[in-house]
């Protein structure tokens, strides 16, 4: 069986051809960054516009790359939730075009349990029952899956993404979009001791995230008190380098602890782990110690998976086999959904 799967959750226009035994035929991503880095962040407008300019020539390109044709493929799969309206509806209505012209069923996909399913792709069997945590720039959450399609909510942030408070850090230390990469790099020459910055509920019960106070305490370093712009501010290289080291170190400390806490919590022994942040090296060393330590398998996505793809995709196979598959009126769903997918 071979499927074509699009994703446009949110910038980047993505297709990927894939057999069911997870062989990628083909994978194109076209990438947004240079239309969003003078603002630092994504706009969700020029993100959409976007996606309709390239959505069509990232399909065809893919298609040609499989060998195959479009009537040779058995399914379409698209994620439709979470992400932003716009781009979401892009690659709904492709998908559902195709699926109708082609004849071929319809699967609509969770983006944040695709992210979790893509720690399978270089496993040589399943990777459930799991922890699943997702970390990017949109998203940290902890999932109790049993199997891939029954996820249940054990927490994440309660306003802040990582990988969102990655890019505003960036901003202000004035780096280059995106900012987790970046601060990355910079973090190289500096000292995680040099700051005390903050680790929000790490000594509480709770699985939740919070990376707010951390962005202000981050700001705060950089301009003191009151409404600075901390881009006007002059730092040297070493001060930069301080900062975003400590900075980078307090966000893993949150992210290992309450990986280990939810790992504990559930009495599961495997933990996957997804999403941009996932390519964090500071934060995949990390986290293998620490499973180590608590005699846990640990799977993080392929380097090359962990920013947002179509092959991940491949999770529209396990509703295929449950018999999964979706009518033509089925719509976006933008936010966080929680409950089981």
């Amino acid at each position: 069986m071979k499927i074509l799967a699009i994703e446009t959750t949110c910038d980047e226009t993505a297709a990927a051809v894939l057999g069911d035994d997870l062989t990628i035929f083909a994978s194109v991503v076209a990438s947004q960054e240079d239309l969003h880095e003078q603002y630092r962040g994504v706009v969700p407008e020029i993100a959409a516009r976007a996606h309709v300019e390239r959505i069509l020539p990232v399909i065809h390109e893919t298609v040609q790359k499989s060998g195959f044709t479009l009537s040779e493929l058995d399914a379409i799969a698209v994620a439709n939730t979470p992400g932003l309206s716009g781009s979401l509806l892009v690659g709904l209505t492709a998908a559902k075009a195709l699926a109708f012209a082609l004849d071929k069923p319809l699967v609509t996909i969770n983006h944040l349990h695709a992210h979790v399913y893509a720690c399978q792709l270089e496993s040589n069997r399943s990777v459930f029952p799991c922890v699943g945590m997702i970390v990017s720039g949109g998203h940290t959450h902890l999932y109790h899956y049993s199997d891939a399609l029954n996820p249940e909510y054990l927490g994440g942030t309660i306003d802040d993404a990582a990988g969102e408070a990655f890019d505003k850090v960036a901003s202000m230390l004035k780096l280059r979009y995106p900012g987790g990469p970046e601060i990355s790099k910079l973090a190289l020459h500096g000292n995680p001791q040099a700051h005390a910055f903050p680790r929000s509920f790490l000594k509480e019960d709770r699985l939740d995230f919070s990376f707010s106070g951390l962005k202000t305490a981050v700001r705060y370093s950089i301009t003191g008190p009151g409404n600075i712009d901390p881009t006007s501010i002059e730092l040297t290289e070493k001060q930069s380098a301080d900062i975003a080291a400590s900075f980078q170190q307090a966000v893993v400390d949150c992210l290992v602890a309450k990986a280990m806490q939810a790992v504990r919590k559930t009495g599961l022994k495997r933990l996957c782990v997804g999403g941009g942040v996932a390519a964090n090296r500071v934060f995949r060393d990390q986290l293998q110690v620490a499973c180590n330590e608590q005699g846990v398998t640990l799977h993080i996505a392929p380097l090359k998976f962990c920013t947002d793809n179509a092959v991940m995709g491949a999770i529209a196979f396990e509703r295929l086999k449950a018999g999964l598959v979706d009518e033509l009126d089925i719509d976006i769903l933008p936010g966080l959904v929680r409950e089981k997918q």
